[in-house]
């Protein structure tokens, strides 16, 4: 056996008696230790030591002390933990993160040329270490460019650039190369209509009379086959943005202009000017009318309605001017079906069609009940009503022109009832030429009694002028 294996055996020997003396946990500890750094640097040194001649007994002694092979573990253990720690911090500092719709902006002479194909946004992909990504976002006004300045019309396959302030960072666009073709740019003339949007804010007391704005022509410049396409331009005038409207004339600032194809669907062109001023008249047209209680149903048998009155007899409408024209009153029905007393009906008062605001939303409805008794009106004219103007119409048969009527209610109601008033009428709406047996209605001023012809039908003929 060779001196080198000697000493070899007695080292291993004593630190084998070291091993033996550390606690359990410090045994875990230093084993995987002993067999990656303390044996192998044993071995190359005691080999140099042999090989070279020199004495090593010194040398021997002091490696086999338990705390030189400890401090020795210690520093190699420390040394490896900085290496892959600053190998991590590289890794784990390195990251990518994507910036979403970030605008691009062509180079290129936009009096002349037309662009198709160019994407409003793009999505860019920054890859590098967080402070310099921070930094670039800083310093950066994420803008992306395509530069064509130097093209002509045709297609053109060309790549994206974004404006990257920092060299350590690499970036991707998507997309980062696109097609766009060129275009000459011509222009036409077209008159502006108006659109009226959100109407429905505006104080339901309000209305409009007229709208006007300052450019009524619009120069209109893109593309000739995108220009073929415009069939209209509209003056978007939003109501909503109107400040505290009142009776009188106001004017709305930045009304944005849109292009439309004939189905309606906006067309990418540029117009000059691309905002109008619009010029605004409002008014508050409105009309006071009664209130007319309308019953539906019978009352109990041998009874009839002897008053009936409101808690709101008049009330004040808004609309346009058309509507309240036309409007006499409003009408508030009740259902007073086999009704045996006196009762007070709390109604809700909807405003007709046509109106948009009413002074007052709700009324009582007082009804009253008396004995009912009846009279008989003879030789009542039957008229017709809505009959096309293009036909007219004839009855047929004997008593088809006249018919009795019987009247019902209270003695009080007949009493003051105007008999001239009462009319008996059929309701042409819908008929065309042709033989037709129609029912017969009658109609009085007071609500209060119940109507009834005796000639329920008649036979009409209908013929055309």
């Amino acid at each position: 056996m060779t001196n080198l294996k000697k000493r070899r055996r007695i080292i291993v020997a004593k630190t084998n008696k070291n091993r033996k003396e550390k606690t359990p946990f410090f045994k875990k500890l230093y084993k995987p230790i002993d067999k990656i750094f303390v044996t192998p640097i044993t071995k190359f040194i005691l080999l140099v030591g042999d090989k070279t001649g020199k004495k090593t007994g010194k040398f021997e002694k002091w490696l086999v002390r338990r705390n030189t092979l400890i401090f020795i573990s210690l520093i190699l253990a420390l040394g490896l933990f900085f290496i892959v720690d600053s190998k991590a911090i590289v890794l784990v500092d390195s990251s990518a993160e994507v910036l979403y719709d970030q605008k691009v902006e062509a180079i290129y002479n936009s009096e002349d040329y037309v662009i198709e194909g160019l994407p409003k946004t793009v999505d860019v992909t920054l890859i590098g270490r967080k402070t310099d990504m921070y930094l670039a976002k800083q310093l950066s006004n994420g803008s992306v460019t395509v530069d064509v300045s130097k093209l002509g019309v045709g297609t053109h396959k060309v790549s994206l650039n974004y404006d990257s302030v920092i060299n350590s960072i690499d970036y991707k666009l998507d997309p980062g190369v696109i097609t766009i073709i060129i275009y000459p740019k011509t222009s036409i003339e077209k008159p502006a209509t108006i659109d009226v949007i959100n109407k429905d804010k505006l104080d339901p007391k309000l209305s409009i009379s007229n709208i006007s704005i300052d450019t009524p022509n619009i120069i209109v410049k893109g593309a000739e086959h995108t220009l073929n396409k415009v069939a209209s331009v509209k003056a978007l005038v939003d109501i909503e943005k109107l400040i505290d409207p009142t009776v009188g004339v106001t004017t709305l600032e930045d009304v944005k202009l849109v292009a439309y194809d004939s189905e309606g669907k906006i067309v990418d062109v540029e117009m000059v000017p691309n905002k109008v001023t619009a010029t605004i008249s409002i008014e508050s047209p409105s009309k006071e009318v009664p209130i007319k209680v309308i019953p539906k149903g019978e009352v109990e048998f041998g009874k009839a309605i002897s008053s009936m009155t409101s808690s709101v007899s008049k009330v004040t409408v808004y609309g346009d001017e058309e509507v309240l024209d036309k409007l006499e009153y409003i009408p508030i029905e009740i259902n007073v079906t086999n009704l045996k007393g006196n009762k007070n009906y709390d109604v809700i008062i909807t405003p007709p069609s046509g109106i948009r605001s009413i002074s007052e939303k709700s009324a009582t409805i007082s009804v009253s009940l008396g004995d009912e008794t009846s009279m008989e009106v003879n030789d009542v004219l039957i008229e017709t009503i809505n009959l096309d103007s293009n036909y007219k119409a004839v009855a047929l048969g004997e008593n088809s022109s006249k018919t009795s009527v019987v009247i019902k209610g209270t003695k009080d109601v007949l009493d003051t009832i105007d008999t001239s008033n009462i009319k008996a009428v059929v309701d042409l709406s819908g008929y065309g030429e042709g033989d037709y047996e129609v029912p017969v209605t009658v109609k009085g001023d007071d609500a209060k009694a119940n109507y009834t012809a005796k000639t329920t039908k008649i036979k009409i003929r209908i013929s055309p002028k």
